[in-house]
């Protein structure tokens, strides 16, 4: 149990303690010492002696706390965690020495061991450039082969979510939602008629063809299932008319390999770096989620730990109402920009395809969430995806006394947010994205590795969002 406590609350309960035993001693003196006199009268006397003195070591005990706590305690876990950035998330920034100058050598010494490891992380990344450079010069060239071929390309788990998927097969996919890795196939394919051309293909261990209709019904593709030889799951060809649909832009190959063995237990049981997640921020007409509106919505997909550069989602929002003039200043929307966009029911439907097999994440996402609880109905959408707020994480991983804006996290986890993009959705739904990526080494790092124990931790922080809203 004691080491689920952190370092400032031990030393709190130890002052405590401190402050009971004091109490409990001198209380036991002046009983023992009224035992002796044997004068009754001298009771009162001896009551506000021992009132006096609890008080006078309550006062002392705290107020050496207070001194301990901003002086040894704060200090100790500013250190921690900025060396736990500077091992794990790749911080280059310098420790706050000065803050931890009652520390003795401590802070010094910490300030060398992160140099050292400073240097030997840049070394070791400088070599894995190098590495690395030549593979991804063949995947560039396999990108643009494979968009170059009028065949889309898919390859699935054997859960049948999407592990490849190329710049042909975005533009079918999107006929039906937006593709995006680790999706599920249900989401574009017909599962039922999926299901039972994968069996034959698993049967008989050669392609398959099959006719299977969209999600929707509202057309019918011809597929072409091959099995990867000794790995699991498959490759799906789109072949026929729909092969031929030319991406409305360049998309860059999309994949990642350790898909193939997903990792479907239960949410809360499952790794950090095996979920996907959604990083949203909206900008709005005012402060106020019960009569204010959203005026954009910006919106990144991160899987197994990066963000998925093409799979973005950004809209305008029309309020339906006059943006304020000082809202716009702040983020840069005048009436005129959502002039014909999508109305919130609309949009907001839109995104929840985007973000429906993810893990939310924002910053301050009870005030993001707001606009679109209220808005439910109205889209026809329920939000019950599993929500992660990075407020609470910072307060996890740096402590709740820390600040915890995104300008904040931003300074200290070395993520630049250009001045433009700052207040715009995408561009702080960006910087949110970078600090969350950041963000996860860390969490892991303090042995905070599934889901279910990283959302156990923010529940005890959540004052902090109360406090802030």
């Amino acid at each position: 149990m004691h080491s689920r406590l952190s370092l400032r609350l031990r030393i709190f309960l130890f002052f405590c303690l401190l402050a009971l035993g004091g109490i409990a001693v001198t209380t036991g003196a002046l009983w023992l010492g009224y035992s002796r006199a044997d004068r009754p009268e001298l009771t009162d006397a001896f009551l506000f002696s021992g009132l006096l003195s609890s008080f006078a070591l309550l006062g002392l005990c705290a107020a050496v706390w207070l001194l301990f706590d901003e002086n040894v305690a704060k200090p100790i876990e500013r250190l921690a965690a900025g060396m736990r950035a500077r091992a794990h998330a790749g911080v280059s920034k310098e420790l706050d020495t000065h803050g931890a100058r009652y520390l003795g050598d401590l802070a010094a010494a910490a300030e060398g061991l992160a140099g050292k490891l400073g240097a030997s992380a840049l070394d070791a990344a400088e070599a894995i450039a190098r590495e690395t450079e030549h593979l991804e010069a063949e995947k560039s060239r396999l990108a643009a082969l494979l968009t170059d071929i009028p065949i889309a390309t898919v390859m699935a788990s054997p859960a049948h979510q999407i592990v490849l998927y190329d710049g042909q097969a975005a533009a079918v996919l999107a006929q039906e939602a937006p593709p995006r890795l680790n999706a599920p196939l249900s989401d574009f394919l017909d599962l039922t008629g999926l299901e039972a051309a994968y069996g034959r293909l698993v049967r008989s261990g050669k392609e398959v063809r099959a006719e299977v209709k969209s999600a929707s019904g509202a057309q019918v593709f011809d597929l072409l299932l091959k099995p990867l030889g000794g790995a699991p799951g498959y490759i799906i060809l789109f072949e026929g008319a729909h092969a031929g649909i030319a991406p409305a832009d360049a998309r860059p190959l999309v994949y990642d390999f350790a898909l193939l063995d997903g990792d479907h237990t239960d949410l809360g049981s499952r790794s950090l770096s095996n979920l996907s997640y959604v990083v949203f921020d909206t900008e709005t007409t005012g402060l106020l989620p019960h009569k204010d509106e959203i005026v954009q919505i910006g919106a990144l997909r991160v899987v197994r730990g990066r963000i998925i550069e093409s799979e973005s989602f950004e809209t305008l929002v029309n309020p339906g109402r006059p943006i304020p003039a000082a809202s716009s200043r702040v983020h840069g929307i005048t009436d005129v920009m959502v002039r014909g966009r999508p109305g919130i029911a609309n949009a907001a439907r839109d995104f929840h395809r985007f973000a429906s097999d993810a893990v939310i994440v924002a910053h301050n996402a009870p005030f993001d969430m707001a606009f679109l609880h209220r808005h439910a109905k109205r889209s026809g959408v329920t939000w019950d995806q599993p929500v992660l707020d990075t407020v609470l994480l910072s307060a996890i991983l740096f402590g709740a006394s820390q600040n915890h804006t995104l300008d904040a996290l931003c300074d200290r986890l070395d993520v630049a947010i250009p001045p433009a993009l700052r207040h715009t959705a995408m561009g702080d739904a960006r910087a949110t994205a970078e600090v969350f990526c950041r963000m996860l080494p860390m969490l892991e790092a303090r042995g905070l590795t599934t889901f279910g124990a990283v959302l156990e931790q923010t529940r005890k922080h959540g004052r902090l969002i109360e406090d802030m809203n």
